[in-house]
């Protein structure tokens, strides 16, 4: 498990910020999965410091629920006056059954501590015919990822950490929801030049590098610091998220 409210909510905002154009790639996204009418409920589950949290509110017009389990990451979230931020974890949602038309959930469920469970509470506050934006990575289709290179435990950590695909799609079907034959692939990169990329790793706000040896950190933060240093705005290769559309059955 991961300790949000030690060093990482002090640093989430900073090292997980969106540009403006990827924001806007997630939320037409989102609308696309989503029912047509509007205003919408939506529930934005392991919200973290609000990242999507405000762009959902605006996106579909009504009120947004973040979750969060971690105080720290709470007292950082973005305010806004549709949106209310809630202490609670994926196997306990705080919410009435049949509440959301929408839920969000951003690389959030590997931190589950029971996959299954969340994704029965997914089903319960979804209403019938609500939609489900998983954005996640599968542990058996992972990318590599320029940094991975600094970092030669990183790739086997993160592999390690995500299910594979036919073991989301599966638990998804368990706890009654529909899943997609197939993952959708959004390009919507976050950073896009070696500097860039530097500055926004070196503040560790990916739990990854919370499995990584302080060495290893070291060796790799040095490194990448004299590459980015020499080329800081050398444009690096995109890799597409792998998204999964889940629906909730109507009655």
């Amino acid at each position: 498990m991961v300790d949000y409210d030690g060093r990482l909510h002090q640093v989430y905002a900073a090292g997980r910020s969106l540009p403006a154009d990827s924001l806007d790639i997630w939320m037409e996204v989102a609308a696309g999965v989503a029912p047509a009418e509007r205003p919408l409920t939506v529930l934005d589950l392991g919200c973290g410091t609000g990242r999507f949290t405000p762009a959902l509110a605006e996106t579909f017009g009504g009120p947004v629920y973040g979750v969060e389990p971690s105080a720290g990451m709470r007292e950082q979230a973005a305010p806004h006056p549709d949106v209310t931020y809630l202490e609670g974890s994926a196997e306990a949602v705080p919410l009435p059954d049949g509440s959301c038309d929408l839920v969000w959930l951003f690389l959030t469920i590997h931190h589950w501590t029971d996959p299954l469970q969340g994704f029965r509470e997914v089903n319960r506050v979804l209403r019938p015919g609500g939609a489900v934006v998983l954005r996640t990575q599968f542990g058996d289709r992972m990318p590599d990822l320029y940094w991975y290179r600094y970092f030669p435990t990183a790739r086997q950590v993160d592999a390690a950490m995500y299910l594979p695909f036919d073991e989301v799609r599966s638990l998804a079907s368990q706890a009654g929801l529909v899943a997609d034959e197939e993952p959708q692939w959004v390009e919507a990169a976050e950073v896009r030049t070696r500097q860039a990329l530097y500055e926004r790793l070196k503040l560790r706000a990916f739990s990854t590098f919370e499995h990584i040896d302080a060495d290893e950190l070291d060796r790799g933060f040095a490194e990448f610091e004299r590459d980015a240093a020499a080329d800081p705005d050398g444009e690096l290769p995109t890799f597409p998220a792998g998204v999964l559309v889940l629906r909730r059955p109507t009655d």
